[in-house]
């Protein structure tokens, strides 16, 4: 029979006292799922490249959500839980000053706050933690263990975090679209005016001279956006063809060109796009576009000419349903109340 020596079992049940819970879910809900429709420790992860570009979070407190942009595109969502009466999170712009993947709270009896990412010196944090569906932090913002280990490995220290609610921010910062409401190095926010009738597209690459590009097409509103460096250089009308495949789908630029060209781009040797698999997608990861497929978005010509010499290998577009221009507000977002039914409302009192 295996026995333990005496040191050995002390440094093990220590060892287990010290352990964190698994808050959430374990795995990413599909891409297509809309954000107003996860349940409490669920949580979006469509992947990242840290050489994308500049990376920012939005924390709704209205909506108990979070959300992450990687060059201005949403790449994830998650459900979170912040702070209670009494604990409130703090509104406003704010850095990530320390990031700590083991913390314990100095002043809660040293409970484990894993994949810890500092907001405020006083104890404002990102980090994993319970998730009722409802405020119950003690100020910091809780997330999912694996959503907050997968935002740990991405984030930089300094990367802007804003932190917003009904009445202290403008509407576009409190319910977040596809494409990020702010400027990812200062927080403020960035409205951008749309296309203006009979206006084709709009470009202006001299708003940011170099940097990763990121595109995004939206079918709902019949417009594709390219973002360098975390801000839009340009955007345009779209048509679309009848086929044109719908929900949530990620491509990248690979090496090479297509071997057809595409007639609605005459003259314009496309690059071969490949698919990217993300939640919900797996199946599809490295499919080579054909270009019929391409051919299905007609973009203006003189667009495509600005565009296309960016179509570098690594560049990538993510193509949605989901409306992105101010005044298509298509569907109403659910906002979680923040306040737990009768029967639960002990739990607020726990510690955190």
């Amino acid at each position: 029979m295996l026995r333990l020596p005496i040191v050995a079992c002390f440094v093990l049940f220590a060892s287990l006292a010290d352990a964190a819970p698994f808050w959430g879910a374990r795995n990413s809900m599909p891409v297509d799922t809309p954000p107003a429709d996860l349940k409490p420790g669920e949580w979006i992860w469509g992947g990242d490249d840290r050489t994308a570009g500049p990376m920012a979070v939005i924390v709704s407190l209205s909506e108990q959500r979070a959300y992450a942009y990687r060059n201005g595109i949403l790449i994830a969502v998650t459900s979170v839980s912040t702070g209670k009466p009494g604990y409130e999170t703090p509104t406003g712009v704010f850095t990530i000053l320390q990031k700590d993947k083991d913390h314990h709270s100095n002043k809660y009896n040293s409970a484990p706050m894993p994949y810890q990412q500092r907001l405020t010196w006083d104890g404002v944090a990102l980090h994993a933690g319970g998730l009722p569906g409802y405020p119950e932090s003690h100020g910091c913002v809780h997330l999912p263990t694996q959503f907050a280990t997968l935002l740990f490995a991405a984030t930089n220290m300094g990367m802007t975090v804003v932190i917003a609610k009904e009445g202290s921010a403008p509407v576009n910062v409190v319910h977040p679209r596809a494409i990020s409401p702010i400027e990812p190095h200062t927080g403020a926010e960035v409205v951008y005016a749309p296309l203006a009738d009979g206006e084709a597209f709009r470009w202006h690459p001299e708003n940011v001279p170099d940097g990763p590009i990121s595109i995004l097409l939206s079918r709902s509103d019949r417009r594709i956006v390219v973002y360098r460096g975390g801000i839009e250089i340009g955007r345009a009308r779209v048509q679309l063809d009848a086929d044109t495949i719908t929900g949530v789908h990620a491509y990248i630029v690979a090496k090479g060109f297509m071997s057809n060209d595409v007639a609605a781009l005459p003259g314009l040797r496309m690059p071969k796009w490949i698919t990217i698999g993300i939640p919900g997608r797996d199946e599809e990861a490295g499919r080579e576009l054909d270009a019929d497929t391409v051919g299905s978005v007609s973009i203006p010509p003189a667009f495509a000419e600005q565009v296309y010499p960016l179509l570098k290998p690594g560049v990538v577009l993510l193509a949605t349903d989901a409306r992105i221009d101010p005044e298509s507000t298509g569907t109403q977002l659910q906002i979680l109340n923040s306040d737990p039914p009768p029967e639960m409302e002990e739990q607020r009192k726990a510690p955190e």
